[in-house]
């Protein structure tokens, strides 16, 4: 059983946190119901913890819809996987216009609807997490569920402010809650209080918080020990603190709760949900409170909107079977099934032309005008030539493509086990075989991927094949953009122009100009990502107007 509970009197206290207000950081006034009468039980005390986890993340309730059209939290489909889109990952169909596809390509202004989005939806999470943690003394608990309750708020609140340091930098810092007046003359607080405070919370929830292995199953949604460790060895990698950051990983291996699953597929389709490689997920349930994600990325022959779309970038990435580089000069590659003699998880994660799907066979082929898949510019299809196979899953039996219950993973220790060798390795430790080992050959040698051993240790070379094997390991899971920002390289991946699919015999192929692509692929785009600049997402402007101690 999953962690939810829906009854009207959740949904009322989710309204209740989120009332209408000029302000994002003033979301959750003193005044909008009695907690005397409420904080009179525990019952009522999960009922409020409920509507913590669940924040403003969308998930239809008959006869509401779950179609997210915009980020609704850090942890929804929209807000987290739709971030690859600004990637060199993947591409919004929506084009170049689109608020996630300026994130990164050289045209991002304060006005931007996606950066509101999510200024708006942490502050309002956060505003539930101090009101719930300033009342949750007035609820007959005993010592030890009220420190746990209260661990889990202070997790998710450092969560946010985790993803506000990352992408904003200097914010506020809010931890109590506001009147109308404060919140509108608050002042940032500088990158480094935000990422000191959301390492102390971190650190000390993490020595609260149940272990993986002690969560009962009607509990699994709910933070962990093993959550809070993983949010902190991310945090200590984006700070480059290796040495704290290894040591937060090497927590998590050492409780030795999580697995590293045999089968890729089964993570991402619904089917394998509680899997001990899945550490920490957003929770969905079919008909109760499901999501519309399966709406928004299936093919359009199957009736999806096909906004993600997949780049050639990504799918070069993945290396020959045998473990040797791609590259389309190699006899083994094939225009007509660039799948063939590739790393397996290239077609758990890309489905490419000619590929079967569920009942389909996928033809993007830009010269199929009859096929609703077709590679244009103008169709609601694709627009690289590719749709995303992972997240979309073959095995969905509902007819509405709005009602899915696929969970979405936000930790899997197939991450832990990458980070801790890239913490280890950036401190200088000399990396030898059993590190290796008992780090990316596990990830690589789960039974349905089976790719060969890494054997380098070489610390240049090993960063490469190690940056790699994160890009292809993790892809469209939502990591990228931050994983290319703390590495100091997004300037110089998002920028030039990315193409998608290989057509070689394609008469309708797009070309930048008069350009010829020597390997016959669709041009999508260009990015001008601009360094020192994009870095950092500007405070929103309808904050800064409200507010202009925000500028």
């Amino acid at each position: 059983m999953k962690f939810k509970f829906i009854s009207s009197l959740a949904f009322l206290i989710v309204m209740l946190y989120t009332s209408a207000c000029r302000k994002a950081l003033d979301k959750a006034p003193l005044d909008q119901f009695s907690d005397e009468t409420f904080w009179s039980s525990e019952q009522n005390v999960m009922l409020a913890l409920t509507g913590v986890y669940r924040g403003k993340i969308q998930m239809s309730v008959s006869p509401a819809t779950g179609a997210e059209y915009s980020a609704t939290d850090w942890w929804s489909y929209n807000g987290m996987l739709f971030l690859e889109l600004a990637t060199d990952n993947a591409y919004d169909r929506r084009g170049d216009n689109s608020t996630v596809n300026t994130l990164t390509n050289g045209t991002l202004t304060s006005n931007n609807g996606s950066i509101s989005n999510y200024w708006t939806l942490s502050y309002a999470r956060i505003a539930r997490c101090n009101y719930f943690l300033e009342n949750i003394s007035k609820a007959p608990l005993d010592p030890v569920k009220m420190k746990r309750y209260s661990a889990e708020a202070r997790f998710i609140r450092a969560c946010q402010y985790f993803y506000l340091s990352q992408y904003f930098g200097s914010v506020p810092l809010v931890t109590k809650t506001l009147t109308t007046s404060e919140a509108n003359t608050v002042t940032k607080a500088s990158r480094t209080d935000i990422v000191t405070f959301t390492e102390k919370e971190l650190t000390e929830v993490a020595t609260i918080l149940p272990r993986y292995s002690l969560l009962l199953p009607a509990e699994r949604g709910r933070a962990s020990a093993q959550v809070a460790l993983a949010f902190l060895g991310r945090l200590y990698l984006a700070g480059q603190k290796w040495t704290d950051a290894s040591l937060a990983y090497q927590q998590i291996i050492d409780y030795n709760d999580n697995i590293i699953d045999p089968d890729y597929t089964s993570l991402f389709n619904g089917t394998n949900e509680s899997s001990k490689e899945i550490i920490f997920a957003t929770q969905y349930l079919q008909d109760l409170a499901p999501n519309a994600m399966l709406q928004h990325t299936y093919p359009a022959a199957l009736g999806g909107y096909h906004l993600s779309n997949p780049l050639g970038s990504l799918a070069e990435s993945y290396e020959f079977n045998d473990g040797t580089p791609f590259s389309f000069a190699d006899p083994r590659y094939k225009a007509t099934d660039i799948g063939q003699n590739r790393d397996p998880r290239l077609k758990a994660t890309i489905l490419y032309n000619g590929q079967s799907f569920k009942n389909i066979i996928y033809n993007s082929n830009p010269d199929a005008t009859t096929s609703a898949d077709q590679l244009t510019t103008t169709k609601q299809a694709t627009r690289t030539g590719f749709a995303p196979r992972k997240f979309n899953s073959e095995a969905f039996l509902g007819g509405d493509l709005q009602n899915t219950g696929i969970d979405l993973p936000i930790i899997r220790y197939a991450e832990v086990l990458l980070s801790y060798l890239e913490a280890k390795l950036e401190a200088g430790t000399a990396i030898d075989q059993n590190l290796l080992d008992a780090t990316i050959n596990k990830v690589r040698g789960r039974t349905s991927v089976n790719m060969p051993k890494v054997t380098e240790t070489d610390p240049v070379k090993l960063r490469m094949i190690l940056r790699r094997e994160r890009r292809n390991e993790l892809a469209l899971e939502g990591i990228r953009l931050w994983d290319l920002l703390r590495w100091k390289i997004a300037a110089e991946v998002l920028n030039g122009d990315f193409y998608g699919a290989p057509f070689p015999d394609a008469k309708n192929l797009r070309k930048k100009g008069t350009t010829n692509d020597p390997n016959s692929r669709w041009f999508v785009t260009s990015k001008s990502f601009r360094k020192g600049v994009d870095e950092y997402w500007p405070v929103p402007l309808s904050e800064v107007s409200i507010n202009p101690n925000l500028k």
